[in-house]
């Protein structure tokens, strides 16, 4: 059996609006899981995930609650798999490299912070930095997210966010 899970980071959102909605109904209704890999800004940006399995931390952009509730880093299990997942903040400028410090033993790293995504294996292990889920940048670059699928192996895949609903 094949688990699929969705990952996002950067929502930097403070509410959940019907647009944003549609968007994650688009891109996750398949997923049973939610990978939010920090920015989410408010901790209500979860309840839109509610009939999910969520697995989140906080970023350096997020208010007072999402802080205090959701951990810094953390690791779980995906079908055979572990997982580690980190925001990215703070963590010098060679993110993934700390990220392995942080987490020696697991099969993926998820993260966030920089916006850029990026899905590359390193030393057998799966890296995957699903890029903002917001369209950012002066010419509008468009939202991104990744699909982690864990079944015989782990696979994972970026995709682009909809611009048009």
């Amino acid at each position: 059996m094949t688990i699929k899970a969705g990952i996002l980071s950067d929502t930097h959102r403070t509410e959940v609006d019907s647009r944003f909605h549609r968007l994650i109904e688009r891109c996750f209704s398949d997923c049973a899981i939610i990978i939010h890999a920090g920015d989410l800004t408010d901790i209500s940006i979860l309840d839109a995930f509610a009939d999910k399995t969520v697995y989140a931390v906080h970023g350096n952009m997020c208010r007072g609650k999402a802080q205090h509730v959701l951990p810094r880093a953390t690791t779980f299990s995906l079908g055979g798999f572990t997982i580690g997942l980190a925001h990215g903040a703070g963590l010098g400028r060679d993110i993934e490299a700390a990220l392995w410090d942080l987490f020696p033993d697991v099969d993926c790293v998820i993260y966030g912070h920089t916006h850029q995504p990026v899905r590359h294996r390193q030393a057998g292990r799966l890296i995957i930095n699903p890029g903002s889920f917001q369209a950012t940048g002066r010419w509008g670059a468009p939202g991104t997210y990744a699909i982690l699928e864990a079944g015989d192996t782990l696979t994972g895949a970026i995709a682009e966010v909809p611009n048009q609903l």
